[in-house]
């Protein structure tokens, strides 16, 4: 028998497991933070609710849960939509992460669940408008332990060194929705370049006419 092709079965059928387990946890405690989070989310617009009832001026405020990866937030006219990918994912080489204390003395704490936020304008989905842009403004990534690190904007709270540190947890939760509602809220709309619009086919001015299709989307860019 070939010692060698033993070794190396053995090898690949330890990694399949090992990698595979630690996968599967990964995915159970983000998708348990992710139902945490849907709670926090509807708590949130809830108590905006009750403290705006009195306000003479409708302010829309909703939340949807959209199944089991997604989530939509509606805070007056903007809308944001959290959504968890169904894998879990490692980083590429150059990625800071493998500099990190944490993650060299344990490589695998390196995988991670990632939920994806995008801020949309709310007429966006009301009116149809296909053609209009959302961004991606926060990647919320968890790790098997439930450490927990964002990118997107600084104000959202999270460092690279707070890694294998601080866990998620329902406070962190609600202020990282809170920043995320207040960043899209600063941002408002802002007039297209004229020389962007000067040509439209009458097939466009029917749907705009029709539909209010004018084409938008905030200047919200992602920071990694």
């Amino acid at each position: 028998m070939n010692t060698d092709r033993m070794d190396g079965t053995t090898y690949i059928l330890d990694t399949l497991i090992e990698k595979s387990v630690v996968k599967q946890e990964t995915y159970l405690i983000t998708l348990e933070h992710f139902f945490t989070i849907k709670k926090v989310i509807k708590y949130i617009i809830e108590n905006y609710g009750r403290q705006l009832k009195n306000v003479s001026q409708k302010i829309a405020l909703d939340f949807t849960d959209n199944g089991i990866f997604e989530a939509k937030m509606q805070v007056a006219g903007d809308i944001m939509i959290f959504n968890m990918h169904s894998n879990i994912f490692t980083f590429d080489d150059k990625h800071w992460i493998w500099e990190h204390d944490y993650v060299k003395g344990n490589k695998l704490n390196g995988y991670c669940g990632v939920i994806n936020v995008y801020n949309f304008i709310a007429d966006s989905f009301k009116y149809n408008r296909m053609g209009d842009y959302g961004f991606l403004i926060a990647r919320i990534f968890i790790n098997r332990e439930g450490y927990y690190f964002i990118e997107g904007n600084p104000s959202y709270g999270s460092s690279n060194e707070d890694f294998g540190k601080t866990k998620i947890d329902i406070s962190r939760m609600r202020e990282i929705i809170q920043s995320i509602i207040q960043f899209s809220l600063e941002v408002d709309l802002v007039v297209p370049p004229l020389e962007t619009i000067q040509l439209a086919t009458v097939e466009q001015m029917m749907d705009k006419m029709n539909m209010s299709k004018v084409e938008t989307g905030k200047p919200l860019g992602f920071k990694s």
